[in-house]
This record gives C-alpha cells, structure tokens and sequence, in this order.
C-alpha cells in the first residue's frame, strides 16, 4: 500500500492544487512513483484521460508533476455546476446525469464514496506515495456528516495533513485557528502542520504571528511560501480569473469573451507563453475594443450563454468585427458562431432551441442521451475555407491532437469542416470532419487546439504578417514555461518548507 499525505485548505483557491503538484515533482524527482488523488473535484475545467474520461484540470496537472499518465482514478468523483444548484456528476470518468446538490448528498453519498475507495485501492496498489487534495475547507461542519472530500478521505487513507492558507485573502491567522478550533478532536488529529501561501514582504513582520499560531494550535508552521507571479500554470476553476492577472500590453492582443458558463478556459493559456501575445478577457457588457482576433472559449451552458451574448448586445458587436478579425470558437464557442442551436428538450438551459450568431453556416443540436468524452486527432485538410485556409496551408496535412467533452453535435450546412478526424468524434455521429471554417471565422470541439504549437504558430504568425511583425519559428515556448514553472514551484516549496517533517509525515506511518 501506498504511503499518503493530505493537503487541506482554510478555504477554496488557498493554494491546495499548487502544493500538491509541486510535492508530486519533489518526490518524483527523488525516485518515488508519485500519483496525485482527489476524491471529489467541483471545476468546469476538465481534461480527457486516456481511459475516454473526465478529471479536473488540477489533476492532469499534477499528473504531469509527477511525470505520470492521468487517470479517471485520480478524481473519481466530478462535479461540473450548471446553475441552480445543479451539477453534472461524474463518477469515474463518466457522466451519470444531472443532480441537485440535495439528492447528490444525502441520496448519491454512498455511491459516490465507494467509487472514490475503488479508485484510491487502484492507486495505491500501483504508487509509492499518493499526495491526496481536499475540497473548500474541512471546516464546513455544517455538512461533516456528508463529507467525502476532507477529514473523512484523511481518515479513510491514514493520511496525515498539512493546512494551507492563502494570507492574500486576509485573516490568515484566524482562518486557521478556526479551522482547529471547529474541527472535533477525532478530526483534529488529522492536521499535523500549517503552510501559509502567497506571502509578499518582510518575513520578520511576520514571525511573531507564526510563533502564536504554533502554541495555538500545538502543530508546526513548515513555512511560508512567496508569491511568485513568473509561474504560468494552469488554473483549476473560473473564480481564478478574477484575481488573475492578463497582461494586454502587447504586439498581439487577443480578446476572449468572459462567457457567465465559461469553462475549460485553459484553451487560452498557452498564448501566455508567447511573449508578443496579450490575453483581453472581455465581458458580457463590455466592449471588445482594439483586439487582433476573438475567441469564443467552451462553456458549460451554450444555450444560456448564447441568450446572454444577445440581451446584453455583445453579440452584435462581435458580428460587427467579425469583418475585420479572426473569429475562433471552441466547443460550446462552436455552437454559439452557428446559426442555430437546437434544444427542444431544454437540456441545456431553460432557453431552449435559440439562435446563434450566424457566423458560421452550421446548425448544433441537443439530441444524445450520453456525452462525448474523448482524447482526439485529427489532420489539417490543404482545401480549407475563408481565413483558415490562408492560416494553415503551410501546415496542412499535419496533425494536431486535443480532447473532447461535448453533448451536442453540429451539421454543415455550407461549409466545409476544419479538421479531418483520426481518432475521436468531431461534430457528430459519423465522427469524420471535426468543426467549420469559413470566411473570417473557424471553430473546433478540440479542446486544447491551441497546445498543438504547428497549429498556434501558424495562427500567429498569420496575425504577426499583417502587422508587420517579426514572424516566429522554433521550440515551442507553452510546453517549456510549464514545465519550468513546474519545477521552479517544486524548488520553491523546498527551499522555503521543512521538508523533514514532511518526509516524517509521509513515511511514519
């Protein structure tokens, strides 16, 4: 059996995802075969595993941390919020439907346990050391008895727990001393250490207040750890991109709708890396502006979003541009650049069928009883339409890889597809072509087309030309800045955490 350690928060996005990845790559690093687990995840960023299922994006992540393949068994259980106090649920990998938050709790709770013990078995039967992620806060004692993610995943794996709290948030001492004083004792045995996460200034001002909190609640501060704004890695959910910071002052700017549904907004991060490139994050009211190009990212609610877009005169506006710019939508961005988006059966939204922005000649449809989870390939066909094809002939014939999670499809109406699939489903049934192209605009369900740097650089370069920028070649900039900014955290977390009582919590047992 695997040895394990536990990582809890005083809150949601204290640093809990982040921490775990960076012990994934230490530990690697050492030799150990490393896994992370996360029993239950609430994110609509999600990633297709090789077994055709979903995971939160924190888990591939840290799968990458620690140089593995990511597995439906490092976050059995998913929930992927649609409003209302409903979410998706996905239990090992698979959607089984719609829930309300009642029902998934009081109905669904022993399910959803058994499938999280199933896959913490396979884990730690394969792994040496697995570094498990809690949910929010374990201090939530209004719901303990229902608690699947915290203190009962501890007591479950006999594994000890570092707390981490983010001092960005404010009250950092009493968000922790909190947490001890609201936990029983039985549960309180669990927590072994404290880290405090994303501290900047003067550490001397800060020590009096980590002595204090030592002798409150009887357990060693292992550190503090810097903010470091250089590290460029993936964000677990969509309340992260309040506070993060997209730089816009560039050669390149690209405007990206804010959609109210938006989800697996990762599909962006890899312009990031690329130094001449700006990310504008554009809101439901607000105007577009100077932009060399817009992309309609996935959302979780394609109906509900695409009502939005309309009421709020977004819609207009991007149609206005359209003329001028490139246009790029992906999954759930796919649908709503269509003409029309079929929902009879009001799967989606209460909207029903509605009409999309008619920029592209397509029609999507809410018809299938099961979703489309799939890692994907396809090649770039050399007859491509409108601006797509001016992009991508140097590169036609290649092939770019991605993943899908959709529960429409679309038809052509006019128009030829973007992509020639390989391996997946595309826009429907037949699961030949994948997405659409034609005059200004082009569109995918391949999550993560942009990762694919043949496909990026072409894009880009193809922007930088009519700019009378430099064009750009070579290595593939996304790829290295994570896999730097994976190692830096990992460097950061020993040079500023005692590490030898992290090793005594791990190997103790």
């Amino acid at each position: 059996m695997a040895k394990c350690i536990m990582v809890q928060g005083t809150s949601s996005n204290a640093g809990k995802s982040m921490l775990v990845a960076a012990l994934c790559r230490i530990y690697k690093n050492r030799g150990y075969k490393v896994a992370p687990f996360k029993s239950q995840n609430m994110s609509l960023n999600s990633y297709t595993t090789f077994e055709n299922g979903e995971i939160g994006i924190a888990q591939m992540l840290q799968a990458e941390a620690a140089m593995i393949e990511p597995s439906i068994h490092m976050n059995p259980v998913l929930l992927k919020p649609k409003g209302d106090f409903t979410s998706n649920v996905i239990i090992q990998g698979k959607s089984i439907g719609d829930m309300n938050f009642y029902d998934y709790q009081h109905k669904y709770h022993d399910t959803a346990f058994n499938a999280m013990k199933d896959s913490f078995n396979k884990l730690s039967s394969e792994y040496d050391i697995i570094i498990i992620e809690g949910a929010g806060s374990p201090a939530e004692i209004n719901m303990r008895d229902q608690d699947i993610a915290n203190m009962e995943i501890a007591h479950l794996t006999d594994a000890n727990v570092i707390l981490i709290a983010d001092i960005e948030m404010g009250g950092v001492f009493a968000a922790i001393a909190g947490t001890y004083v609201l936990l029983d004792d039985y549960d309180r045995s669990r927590l072994k250490a404290t880290v405090i996460n994303k501290f900047r200034g003067n550490l001397d001002i800060l020590k009096p207040g980590l002595d204090r909190i030592e002798e409150i609640t009887g357990e060693p501060v292992l550190g503090v750890l810097p903010y470091d704004d250089t590290l460029r890695l993936p964000e677990e959910d969509s309340a992260s991109l309040t506070t993060h910071n997209f730089d816009e002052d560039k050669d390149i700017t690209i405007g990206v709708i804010r959609l109210p549904k938006i989800a697996n907004f990762t599909d962006i991060d890899p312009f990031e890396a690329e130094n001449d490139v700006g990310i504008k994050m554009i809101g439901i009211n607000d105007d577009i502006g100077d932009v060399d190009a817009i992309i309609i990212p996935g959302t979780r609610n394609s109906t509900q979003d695409a009502y939005e877009l309309q009421k709020s005169g977004l819609a207009q506006k991007i149609i206005d541009k359209s003329s001028e710019i490139p246009v790029v939508g992906i999954c759930g961005g796919l649908q709503i650049l269509g003409e029309e988006i079929i929902d009879e059966e009001k799967k989606e939204s209460k909207q029903g069928t509605i009409k999309g922005l008619g920029l592209l000649p397509i029609t999507s449809e809410f018809e299938r009883s099961d979703k489309i989870v799939t890692q994907s390939e396809a090649i770039i066909p050399n007859n491509l339409e409108g601006i797509a094809g001016e992009m991508f002939k140097n590169i036609a014939g290649e092939t770019v890889t991605g993943y899908e999670i959709h529960e429409g499809t679309s038809n052509l109406l006019n128009c030829k597809s973007l992509l020639e699939i390989k391996k997946g489903q595309g826009n429907d049934e037949a699961g030949k072509v994948d997405g659409a192209c034609h005059k200004n605009i082009f569109a995918t369900y391949f999550h993560g087309i942009f990762n694919n740097y043949n496909f990026r650089r072409e894009f880009l370069n193809y922007i930088r030309a009519k700019k009378g920028l430099e064009i750009k070649d070579g290595k593939d900039p996304y790829e290295a800045q994570k896999n730097y900014s994976l190692n830096k955290l990992a460097d950061i977390v020993e040079e500023n955490l005692d590490m030898e009582i992290i090793d005594e919590l791990i190997f103790s047992k």
